[in-house]
Order: structure tokens, then sequence, then C-alpha cells
């Protein structure tokens, strides 16, 4: 399941009566919830913002989980455009697979023409880069799925 699935999914649930969702698919299992409170993940930031209204609605309240243990994200602190490098044509900061130090920069965000620097606030191991280079995002969403060390 690809993120553009999960983000059809989750427009879904949002739509309707359902207060909680999971699905499972080999090893990875995807649970959504309809929260009052959204959970605190990585980088102590929640995984969507409340609905407002005329806002575009929040990315998936969505916890991947595989069969050894639960996943953490880092999550962008504000709505803005995901650069994976500091140039375009400079190496990316992160890639899956590498292991990243506390107050290492993942990636930088783009927001009123300010270059923010998204830090890591915890040592992990990047297992998936859930955005692509120049994409919009918005505020509490996953950015990359870790795994602390």
């Amino acid at each position: 399941m690809n993120i553009e699935q999960i983000e059809k999914l989750v427009q879904v649930i949002e739509q309707s009566s359902l207060t909680e969702f999971s699905y499972k698919d080999g090893d990875v299992k995807i649970v959504m919830s309809k929260l009052d409170n959204p959970p605190i993940v990585a980088g102590g930031m929640p995984m969507a913002a409340p609905m407002m209204p005329n806002a575009a609605a929040p990315l998936p309240m969505a916890e991947a989980e595989t069969a050894e243990d639960e996943a953490l994200f880092i999550t962008s602190p504000i709505v803005g455009t995901f650069y994976a490098a500091p140039s375009p044509d400079a190496a990316a900061f992160v890639k899956v697979g590498d292991h990243v130090k506390n107050g290492q920069t993942v990636c930088i965000l783009e927001a009123m023409k300010l270059m923010n620097e998204i830090q890591s606030e915890f040592d992990c191991e990047i297992e998936a880069v859930l955005v692509s280079n120049e994409q919009k995002v918005e505020y509490g969403q996953p950015l990359f799925r870790v795994k602390k060390l």
C-alpha cells in the first residue's frame, strides 16, 4: 500500500462514522483512530492537526507496525515544502538505512520563503522516506518512518 492509497483511505475514514479502522497485509499493519487529543510521537509533534473549517483534511493518524515493534515517525512541525537535500545538486541529508544522531538535520522545510532545518530529536535509523522532494506537507504529517536506536 503506497502513501496515495493511505491518503485516500484516510479521507474515506474521516468522512465516515467509524472511530477506528485497522488493515493488515503481511507483517505491516495500519491502524487509524479518530481521537480528541492526537498522540504525541517522534519530534514531540501530534500525528495530525485538528480539523478546521475550510481547511484541508489532515493526513493519516496512522501507526505502521512491524512484527517486532511499533514504528516511530519524524513529523512535520509546520506546513511547507519538503526538500531532501540542501540544494538541487547535493546529496540527500538522509536515505533509507542511514543511522541518524540526535540533532542531525534530516531535511529542510520551506515556509514563507524561510528554510527550516528539521532535526532528529533522538538517535534512530531511517526505515522509510514518506514524502518526495518538493512535495507540499502539512503540519503533523509523517516525513520519515524511523526505528529508535
